[in-house]
């Protein structure tokens, strides 16, 4: 855990984290807020002027005090916004409705074929349904897909796993709903969502690794998520392992990616005869459960291969902790007995006992995290929202809270 207080950098999550500690806790003083988000006093001071000066946060009474001047309390302004985000997957979207702070309204999932030629009319239905139906002053729609985005305010997706190229996902969802969107990579949303409202509020630099299809890694620095000069920053699924490995679905060979993600692994185990052709992971997962050798060493082997490759990103990144999450943690068990050993051995003796730490997986998570992309874009100083962040402003002042 972090336990010095150090400034931000940029005002694009810690406002948005201020506001979801609130609505989590309820009124909070300056003092825990500093306390809890590992920031100074004089920090949370200023922000919190300008989220009053929003119409975002208002003072309420004074709390007890031992001895010395009662601390006044914050309160939310909930009527001043909220958000849809949505996850997509390459069978189903998941998709929630979430208040100022976060808490999520309302949930569900949807069957989708993102293999369809009508793919994108198909999510824009989903989505046009729940934009009606969302009560209150709706500030815009996040959306997270497994793949590179070009920036969040174009939305133009280069998606493999989904079999999307130059996929003009948030030009289409905007003419089709009316309200402004922002697309991002699903492990950068899930990294967001980690930071304002997971086990990470206390960390202002970490991973987020997912495992599953393929393999993604979202990068939190200084409390900021880094993109990259394109946004594709994190495709540690496609650092090359093996100089003529076997093909990846990027195009290249040998990547990370085509030797541990979920079809590799199908592949491995049926190739051993763990598994029927045609079967899926969870049966090679239920094999391992059962103890079957060639099941968890086919694990094994991902785990260790996959710790190698991230001694390599921790040393190039230096963060406090990782995370791991995604639609493949629950074989961690058998990943972890190759991971553990294979990273700590090729770690630096001064990072050798960076922590990591293991999240459920959940893809109301993943799309709390775009919706918090809506949520944050306010605070946008980097500019990284474009025109549709000034959208979102219009509508968050058209709500009633000062620009």
């Amino acid at each position: 855990m972090t336990t010095s207080t150090r400034p931000a950098t940029r005002g694009d999550l810690l406002p948005s984290a201020v506001l979801g500690l609130l609505g989590t806790r309820g009124p909070t003083s300056r003092a825990e807020v500093a306390r809890i988000l590992a920031v100074s006093p004089a920090t949370v001071t200023q922000l919190t002027r300008d989220l009053i000066a929003r119409g975002l946060i208002t003072e309420l009474e004074t709390s007890p005090s031992e001895g010395g001047r009662p601390a006044r309390l914050l309160g939310l302004v909930q009527a001043a916004g909220g958000a849809l985000g949505v996850k997509v997957a390459a069978t189903h979207v998941a998709l929630v409705d979430v208040g100022l702070d976060g808490t999520v309204q309302h949930s569900s999932t949807a069957e989708f074929d993102a293999s369809s030629p009508t793919a994108l009319d198909h999510l824009a239905r989903i989505l046009k349904d729940a934009v009606s139906t969302h009560s209150g002053n709706l500030l815009g729609v996040g959306v997270g897909v497994p793949g590179g985005v070009d920036s969040q305010a174009s939305g133009i997706v280069e998606a493999p796993t989904l079999g999307w190229t130059d996929a003009r996902v948030g030009p289409i969802l905007r003419s089709a709903l009316g309200v402004p969107v922002l697309v991002e990579n699903d492990v950068n949303t899930l990294a967001v969502a980690e930071r304002l409202y997971g086990s990470m509020r206390n960390h202002l630099t970490y991973l987020v690794v997912t495992i599953g299809l393929g393999v993604g890694c979202g990068i939190v620095i200084d409390g900021s998520v880094y993109r990259g000069a394109t946004g594709g920053a994190g495709e540690i699924g496609h650092i090359t392992v093996s100089a003529d490995g076997p093909a990846c679905g990027c195009g290249g060979k040998g990547c990370l990616e085509a030797h541990v993600g979920e079809h590799a692994l199908i592949g491995a185990a049926v190739t051993q005869g763990v598994i029927a052709p045609g079967e899926s992971i969870d049966a090679l997962r239920a094999a391992a459960d059962q103890g079957d050798d060639a099941a968890r060493a086919i694990y094994h082997n991902a785990g260790a291969l996959l710790g190698r490759v991230l001694a390599g990103v921790v040393h190039t990144l230096d963060p406090e902790i990782v995370v791991f999450s995604g639609e493949g943690i629950a074989a961690w068990p058998h990943w972890s007995t190759g991971f553990e050993e294979s990273f700590r051995a090729r770690l630096m003796p001064s990072r050798r006992h960076v922590p990591y730490a293991i999240e459920p997986w959940a893809d109301d998570k993943w799309a709390l995290g775009a919706a918090a992309l809506v949520l944050a874009t306010p605070f946008d100083a980097a500019g990284a929202a474009g025109d549709q962040g000034r959208l979102v402003r219009q509508r968050l002042h058209a709500g009633g809270a000062l620009s």
